[in-house]
């Protein structure tokens, strides 16, 4: 044999070598390491796990606390809705015409509701109810008010009605 068919033959099995090696234990020993990483990571995050539970405790307190003092029980919101019209009309010379089925849509597994309803009373009146609707019961936003200047015909009088949309995300 040659010196360059020695070199040839020692370097093919070098590279044979080289392989077995990589593949009976470097490989393992990769992905042993890859395993030992991952399962680090796993136990970081269930260390953290009762700190983790406390703050979601505390957020569902704090939570339930805004849903209280904005008087939301655990009914439907269109129930918690009609409620509060329901309530300021009858303190505050307001008719309720109508209320509507809600129209739901849901879009990106959000659910959104619109709640139409028909009310009859003075400006200001309408107006107050509006405003606690949107601000102090945070029901939703109000998306659409529709007034509407309207003749009683048999008392000769005349009225105001407004039509209201109130969207509801859920």
């Amino acid at each position: 044999m040659t010196s360059k068919s020695k070199n040839i033959l020692l370097l093919c099995g070098f590279m044979v070598t080289l392989f077995l090696c990589y593949q009976l234990a470097i490989s393992k020993t990769i992905s042993l390491k890859r395993n030992y990483e991952d399962l680090k990571t796993q136990e970081l995050l269930f260390s953290n796990t009762p700190k983790q539970i406390s703050i979601l405790k505390q957020k569902q307190h704090y939570y339930d606390s805004i849903l209280s003092s904005n008087k939301i029980k655990g009914n439907s919101v269109q129930n918690n809705l009609l409620e509060a019209v329901n309530t300021f009309a009858k303190n505050n010379e307001v008719k309720i015409v109508s209320f509507v089925e809600p129209h739901l849509i849901r879009q990106n597994d959000l659910k959104i509701s619109t709640y139409q309803f028909s009310l009859e009373g003075n400006y200001n009146n309408l107006i107050e109810l509006v405003h606690k609707l949107e601000q102090e019961t945070r029901f939703g936003e109000i998306i659409n008010l529709h007034f509407e200047k309207k003749k009683n015909f048999r008392t000769n009088s005349f009225y105001l009605r407004v039509n209201v949309l109130l969207k509801s995300f859920g």
